[in-house]
Parts: C-alpha cells; structure tokens; sequence
C-alpha cells in the first residue's frame, strides 16, 4: 500500500486506528461490496496515480450501510461523499454497476445490534468501540417512537464513559428504530446481559447486546482479555 492513503492518513499507525471505527459495520456484512470499497481508500495499492472506488460502488455500499448505522446512531460520513468519486474514469469496482449482486443487502432482518459474533474477539474489538458497556438485568422492554426502550433493572459499569454516576440510577437506552425488527436476545429477560452503546445527543443507544453466560468458552475468554486488554485510542470518522 501507498502512503498517505486516498483519506490522507500519513503512517500505519493512523491507518490502523481509522480503521478500527469500521469494524463494526463490516462485521455487519451490509454490502458485499464494503471491504473492496474502504479497502481502496484506506489501503491504496502503489501505482503512477490514485485509482479511486466508483462512484456507483460508493453509492451501492452507502445505500445498503447507513440504514444499518443509523441503528448505532451513525450517519454517512462527510469524508466518504459519494459524489468526490468519479464515474467515467479508470476507478476501483467489483462487478458491472447494474449487477444485482453487487447491490442487495446481505444483511438479516435482526436488529443489527442483536446480531452479534459470539466470538471473544469479536467482543473486545465492539467494546473498543464502544462509549460505554455495562453488565445489567433488564426490567422492561417497550416500543417508543420507533425505537425499542430498554430499562434497566440492575447495572454494573464496565466501562462508563460519558454515563455520569449519578445517571446510572435512572439510566434508560434505546434500541434506535428497533421497535419492530426481532432481538432474540431480548425475548427472555431472566439473564444478566452485557450492553455496549454510545450516546448520541441526550439519548444512550444501545449498539451490541449478549447474554452474561459464563458457561460458553467464547464469553469466559472475552472476561479473561477484558481484565487486561487496553483499547488504542482514537478519532473515530464518525461524527
């Protein structure tokens, strides 16, 4: 690869944290064509001149990826703008524009933050990105304005990040436009759960949910690597 990169990422480094933020998504496999599309941007291969995504490509991705993100609360960002790509110029693309594959969603009709890799791994890297996670019992689940309400009932804080202490007591998170859309995880209340999420203006989104089980191998070794894993740190593209 080529640097700086086609986002005017400068080291390795930088690359590396970037491209954390967009972890998430890609796990979510909401286009077939994500990893090629941010793939050119963020790792360019080295040839004379930039080769750049096609605009179609970057249009097909952002059409199938912000309804997933905007269930964590994202937006498309600024610095991806579809229309800075070129259309009739030598550019990076899958498959032809009009090929049906390259467009439809590959995605599940569970909310995105219920459907969930319970893989260790998987979980350290959500909770990096992450602003807050919490081990709770929820006490009710309910339908307000498109989204799904969730109450806590008993919470411990893992990771607070903009939660202040004093909120926790009266702590209420949302499941952003999943009043509809099926969490299995949140069809038996009876376990303790562990929540990941992010507050976006003064709401709290909840953005991963799994059972608190310390009887699967995955989940007992995420516990393991949380006690003395260290998040990098960064400025997410997200705004």
């Amino acid at each position: 690869m080529v640097l700086p990169n086609l986002l005017e990422h400068e080291t390795m480094a930088e690359v590396k944290q970037q491209a954390s933020s967009w972890v998430p998504l890609l796990n979510k496999n909401c286009h077939i064509g994500t990893q090629v599309f941010l793939c050119s941007l963020f790792a360019p291969v080295c040839l004379d001149r930039p080769i750049y995504p096609c605009r179609w490509l970057c249009e097909a991705v952002r059409d199938s990826c912000e309804p997933v993100m905007q269930f964590f609360g994202f937006y498309w960002p600024e610095m991806l703008k579809c229309d800075k790509f070129p259309e009739g110029d030598v550019c990076i693309a899958m498959t032809p524009p009009n090929a049906t594959e390259a467009s439809k969603p590959q995605g599940t009709t569970v909310c995105p933050p219920c459907d969930n890799e319970l893989k260790s791994e998987a979980i350290i890297e959500h909770l990096c990105a992450s602003e807050f996670a919490l081990r709770m019992k929820i006490k009710e689940v309910k339908k307000e304005n498109g989204d799904k309400k969730i109450v806590p009932k008993k919470k411990k804080p893992l990771k607070l990040g903009p939660i202040k202490k004093k909120e926790l007591k009266k702590l209420v998170l949302y499941l952003k436009n999943g009043a509809d859309c099926p969490c299995h995880q949140l069809d038996n209340l009876s376990h303790h759960f562990l929540i990941m999420g992010r507050k976006v203006k003064s709401q709290y989104l909840l953005t991963a949910i799994h059972k608190w089980d310390k009887k699967n191998k995955e989940f007992k070794n995420f516990m393991k690597k949380m006690k003395n894993h260290e998040c990098p740190t960064f400025q997410s593209v997200f705004k």
